[in-house]
């Protein structure tokens, strides 16, 4: 899966491919494909991703207290 440093480096390569092209809005519309793409990737932010880790250990405990019960 993607990773920071695939990340920081495409993003280093565009910026390097703006600084380099006479097309001012190349930046523009390479950020708006990426965002497009990563759309598609149904991501989730670290944020959403920690609160779904806390309930999921919530869950797992209760069952285990269930289990106990038996």
């Amino acid at each position: 899966m993607l990773n920071a440093k695939f990340l920081e480096e495409m993003a280093s390569k565009l910026n390097e491919a703006v600084a380099s092209s006479p097309a001012r809005d190349f930046e523009k519309n390479a950020r708006a494909l990426l965002a497009q793409g990563f759309a598609r990737l149904d991501l989730v932010t670290r944020e959403e991703y920690d609160v779904l880790a806390q309930r999921l250990e919530k869950l797992e405990a209760r069952l285990a207290a269930l289990e106990n019960k038996k």
